[in-house]
């Protein structure tokens, strides 16, 4: 019994050895993989080339006090802070071209010294803030109340005034989660849903790919080019088809998601409906090119997963591209998923109109109309 059961053992194990691409993906595929969210997440070390983190400071009380707290602000090196007015900096926060916007009020240096001093009302400083970067918000908050101490002492110590015993902050966050609208709150399930529609999709393209395969290799494509039917008409129902229950996926996840975690479509449903038939004509187009540039399904899937993942990764999908180092994040522009993720958070929980999806509307039309003319001209009948 035993030596059948070890014969039978050797045999799988051989058979796996012998497919390098299928050890090379069992292996690869998870080191890299790891190694990606160990570099993002600072590998228990911290990561120097995390981006600073945008800020804008509108300082309407332009006294020598607010000035100096800006000077302060602009001086720590985990921020990179700008002026702007409170309209362009809560546009900006919405748009997500910002992090956070500080806002001092006028009068502040007058009202935080009363409180400093003798105690009494706190003025309030605004903060205007991207939902979705909590941690950093609470980052700034703690950074915001050391430089308007510091500032408040270094101004006392010049003999501006004796305080009372048991000193506290003088003034006020009062932080304020920038979405579609006043008052509306952020709803965390609008991104999960996008970023795991656009991993599965990609992975419905790849079986379409896959499925395209393993017919050439039965024989399939021979025989409908005898009846006669071009490779247009071939690719285009395929992709076509695969395009319309992409789409379809999409649409009731977002309904679900809103029927049972309240995501709501609050910009342009126009610019939503667009940016889903964008993206999945790009999977669509994603599938045919598998299909036509791989030799057999066995050697194809891994190498396909294996960049589905990386675009998943890298376009925002799991995590936030906020969190890459600087290096990285202009490197994942330049991957579909990206657009496609940045139009669905625009148009979900920022509130946005469909200007803001156009261009990644565009740029995914583009992608698909690029990766199907490759798809058209690599295509053969019958495998090489």
């Amino acid at each position: 019994m035993l030596i059948p059961f070890l014969a039978l053992m050797r045999k799988d194990l051989r058979l796996f050895l012998s497919d390098r691409r299928a050890v090379l993906m069992s292996v690869v595929a998870p080191i890299f993989i790891a190694s990606f969210f160990g570099y993002i997440f600072g590998g228990g070390a911290g990561n120097p080339d995390t981006s600073p983190i945008a800020v804008l400071v509108s300082d309407e009380d332009g006294s020598r006090f607010s000035q100096e707290i800006v000077t302060r602000l602009k001086a720590e090196t985990s921020l990179d802070v700008t002026p702007a007015t409170p309209e362009s900096a809560r546009d900006a926060v919405r748009r997500g071209k910002a992090t956070a916007a500080v806002l001092i009020p006028k009068n502040f240096s007058v009202e935080a010294a009363r409180a400093f001093l003798f105690g009494g009302a706190k003025p309030e400083i605004g903060m205007l803030y991207d939902p979705s970067h909590g941690l950093e918000m609470r980052m700034i908050q703690g950074i915001m109340a050391g430089a308007v101490m510091e500032t408040a002492g270094k101004q006392m110590l010049s003999g501006r005034g004796s305080t009372q015993s048991g000193l506290t902050l003088p003034f006020r966050m009062s932080p304020e989660g920038v979405t579609s609208g006043r008052g509306v709150q952020y709803n965390g399930y609008a991104h999960s849903f996008g970023g795991m529609g656009i991993q599965f999709l990609l992975m419905v393209g790849v079986d379409v790919g896959i499925a395209l395969l393993l017919l050439r290799e039965r024989g399939v494509w021979k025989r409908m080019r005898a009846a006669p039917l071009s490779r247009g008409a071939l690719l285009g129902s395929r992709a076509a088809s695969s395009s319309v229950t992409s789409m379809a996926t999409l649409i009731i996840l977002f309904a679900f998601a809103r029927v049972v975690f309240g995501v709501r479509i609050q910009g342009s449903m126009i610019g939503f409906l667009g940016v889903c038939a964008a993206f999945s004509m790009m999977t669509a187009a994603f599938g045919l090119l598998i299909a036509t540039l791989g030799k057999t399904a066995e050697a194809t899937r891994g190498i396909a997963i294996l960049a589905t993942l990386l675009m998943v990764m890298l376009g925002g999908a799991w995590v936030p591209t906020f969190v890459f180092p600087k290096w990285l994040q202009a490197i994942a522009v330049v991957f579909p998923t990206r657009w496609a993720m940045d139009g669905l958070d625009a148009v979900t929980w920022r509130g946005l109109g469909f200007s803001a999806v156009a261009l990644p509307i565009a740029l995914l039309f583009g992608c698909a109309l690029v990766f199907g003319a490759l798809a058209v001209m690599r295509f053969r009948w019958e495998a090489d």
